[in-house]
């Protein structure tokens, strides 16, 4: 962490809003380090040589080339970046491990998925809550690839709700090992694992208990034949059976009824590294959409100088660019904070580790939301510009699309996603990490005051949107905060209000990332150099108002009546008042001419 860093207070997670953010204050991939650009480099050259080529392979459901991909990945290193070097592994910081998920993952969600498992869910609970001969006996095989990993938490009748499995474990009476029975579904990398973190019940314990169980066909464990995606077709996906498999008692992970926490902690990294892994996904589609439209020429013109589909390249890139700038900005607070943690002398790599990414927790579900959700986008826009041919398995669009539809799924599906965004920052605010009481009093003294009349300056650049931003926040508690008054601890039971608020939180968020990263980027740069991405940032902004005002107005009518509902809806109308909107056609044509002169996504 940057001297600068540590000069600053660093923000809690859920504190963007109520706090004032300066530009300075947020990374930025113009940040990336010499070290870090020269790992993306050699991440692409990997996935140009050794993925892209051979898509039609992954589609046709080769879990040969799958596994064979990961070991050249292994060998190259890869599957080691977040791995402590004690464990021989590159011990690289959370940026870094975000960025080579970010590039490695975009041509096929097949070696995406299969990464993202092992890396993740199928490595990362070893080292952060295995004991230490557990470590060394398992991680270094994982970092190099000699080992894969796989991670057993859903059933039959627990997704979701991951507590609720069945699967049983049972104590030997010898005291030495215990005996699992069990089904788990869904098992990414199932068929090539060595190794799988499998989560069980003791007797009638209140919460799960994690386990490390070697996967050994003898030893009571079958497979199910691999399933039929709709995408992901090369990623490994099957059931697994356990039936009295033993475990030994020193393969439990971590303490008795530690399990849940362990799945929930895995997912917040995995939530973060999802939306990672749906960018380069993005760039892809956008540029070989770009290259077939340059190329495609009808009634005498190539298609893509026609404005209805520049529209569309214009928003691909937003949210792209979007996307990239909110997931490296909290990647980096995410990394602050663990180097902040460990700083202090009081924890050890494994607990700022966890506690740095528990913090953010908040900002790794509104990532996942809408990054997953942007990528759907763009795939189904990349189909509709190739037109008839977008629809054939010929193009690598279809692919793209339907890999990208699982990603609104796993890891938790948006909807409980967005509804924990919104339960998290209540928690947080309970606990006084997040003040959001004081600023929603103070909002609400504001509504019945009477308001300024004085006309702002508005000519210093995003002087009018970070203004904008700040009042959307107020918007936010102005809602929020009333439907918590009204509904208290009952509020998880209307989801639906939960919904609209996260869609709020969610878009102001991103919107105040790309706000940002355009003013500092215009800092260093003539503005002029900067006008593309001055030009996405206001145009993200202009939407997330529109989406905005729609889950403000549903929300308030909703529980709101009479003098309370006009008085709210009268706020809502002056926290999204747009002085000097931009011409959003103007706005998408600025991007469209820089990616279609390019014949590339180039942000």
């Amino acid at each position: 962490m940057s001297t600068e860093a540590t000069n600053k207070e660093l923000l809690r997670g859920g504190q963007f809003l109520v706090k004032e953010i300066d530009c300075e204050d947020i990374f930025t991939p113009e940040d990336f380090s010499e070290e870090q650009e020269m790992m993306r480099d050699s991440v692409k050259e990997f996935v140009d040589r050794e993925i892209w080529p051979h898509k039609a392979r992954f589609e046709q459901k080769d879990f040969a080339l799958t596994e064979e991909c990961m070991k050249k990945a292994g060998e190259l290193g890869f599957l080691s970046i977040s791995v402590p070097e004690e464990y021989d592994g590159m011990g690289m910081g959370f940026v870094s491990t975000m960025l080579v998920c970010d590039y490695i993952s975009g041509a096929t969600g097949s070696f995406s998925t299969a990464f993202g498992a092992h890396t993740g869910i199928g490595t990362m609970p070893i080292t952060l809550y295995g004991s230490e001969e557990q470590k060394k006996k398992y991680v270094p095989k994982l970092a190099s690839g000699e080992w894969f990993g796989a991670y057993c938490l859903t059933e039959p009748s627990a997704g979701s709700d991951a507590n609720s499995g069945k699967t049983k474990a049972i104590l030997s009476d010898d005291g030495k090992y215990y005996s699992i029975t069990g089904q788990k579904m869904w098992i990414s990398n199932a068929g090539f694992c060595s190794v799988m973190i499998v989560f069980a019940r003791i007797e009638d314990d209140k919460y799960i208990t994690g386990f490390i169980i070697e996967n050994d066909p003898e030893n009571g464990i079958t497979m199910g034949e691999e399933e039929h995606k709709l995408g992901i077709r090369a990623s490994s996906t099957r059931q697994v059976f356990f039936s009295e498999t033993k475990v030994p008692v020193e393969n439990m992970l971590s303490t008795r009824g530690n399990g849940f926490k362990i799945a929930m902690n895995s997912l917040n990294v995995g939530r973060i590294k999802l939306a990672a892994a749906c960018l380069d996904a993005q760039r892809r589609v956008i540029t070989e959409s770009i290259k077939y439209a340059n190329e495609r020429v009808q009634f005498k013109t190539p298609i893509a100088k026609f404005g209805a589909i520049r529209q569309k390249f214009a928003e691909m890139a937003t949210n792209c660019w979007v996307g990239e700038t909110a997931s490296y900005r909290a990647a980096k607070n995410i990394e602050d904070r663990i180097t902040l943690r460990q700083n202090n002398g009081k924890d050890t790599h494994q607990e700022a580790e966890l506690k740095g990414v528990e913090e953010y927790a908040i900002e790794c579900s509104i990532l996942k939301v809408a990054v997953s959700e942007y990528t759907q986008k763009c795939t189904d826009e990349g189909i509709q510009i190739f037109g008839g041919m977008g629809f054939s398995e010929e193009t690598p669009i279809e692919s793209a699309w339907r890999d990208a539809r699982i990603a609104r799924i796993y890891e938790g599906t948006n909807e409980i996603n967005r509804m924990l965004s919104i339960g998290m920052l209540i928690k947080k605010a309970m606990k006084g990490h997040v003040d959001l009481l004081g600023p929603a009093k103070a909002v609400a003294s504001e509504l019945t005051g009477i308001p300024s009349f004085d006309k702002p300056d508005y000519s210093i650049l995003f002087a009018e949107e970070k203004q904008i931003i700040k009042n959307l926040k107020k918007l936010f508690l102005m809602v929020a905060g009333a439907a918590l008054q009204k509904y208290g601890e009952k509020i998880e039971e209307h989801q639906q209000l939960m919904l609209a608020s996260s869609n709020i939180l969610i878009q102001i968020y991103m919107a105040e990332s790309a706000i940002l990263r355009a003013e500092k980027m215009a800092k260093k740069e003539d503005e002029d150099k900067v006008k593309e991405q001055i030009a996405m940032a206001k145009l993200n902004l202009f939407h997330a108002i529109d989406i905005i005002e729609t889950a403000g107005k549903h929300s308030i009518i909703s529980f709101t009546e009479g003098d309370e509902q006009r008085m709210m809806l009268m706020g809502l109308k002056r926290y999204i008042k747009y002085v000097n909107m931009p011409n959003i056609i103007e706005l998408r044509n600025i991007i469209a001419d820089k990616i279609t002169a390019e014949n590339k996504y180039c942000f």
